[in-house]
């Protein structure tokens, strides 16, 4: 059986909440990503910040990025799989909650990774990720 942990982008990385959005778009650029999740003072995600939140959330909504943090901008409930989730159990968060990243922790709730469409795409039939772009995007 194909895990998570089999298709996922290994070495992702948190930024903390307390960390400013130009510093976390330093960061997307250094590690050449377009989501991070964001982290509590005990390193637990407590959501994922992406380039389009920053753009659409605080530069084009007039606010500075450098006094902005990107726990202001982490929303909602964050959603994770763990490491040894079959690749199926993968889909389903993903279309269930369609999003388009989703962080892997590892069984000491540790974050080990990232799956996005990419992973998916080079692991999956074209049938299978037919229908997970159509659930994802319906």
């Amino acid at each position: 059986m194909t895990t998570a942990a089999d298709i996922m982008n290994p070495g992702a990385q948190w930024i903390p909440a307390t960390e400013t959005l130009d510093r976390a778009a330093q960061v997307m650029r250094e590690t050449n990503v377009g989501a991070l999740p964001v982290s509590d003072v005990n390193e637990r995600m407590c959501g994922i910040l992406t380039d389009r939140d920053i753009v659409v959330e605080c530069v084009a909504a007039g606010h500075d990025p450098s006094r902005v943090t990107a726990g202001e901008l982490a929303k909602g409930t964050p959603r994770w799989i763990s490491t040894g989730a079959s690749v199926d159990d993968v889909l389903d968060q993903m279309e269930t909650h369609q999003i388009r990243r989703l962080p892997v922790i590892d069984e000491d709730k540790r974050l080990v990774g990232m799956i996005s469409e990419a992973d998916i795409a080079h692991h999956l039939s074209d049938e299978k990720i037919a229908q997970f772009v159509g659930r994802v995007y319906a």
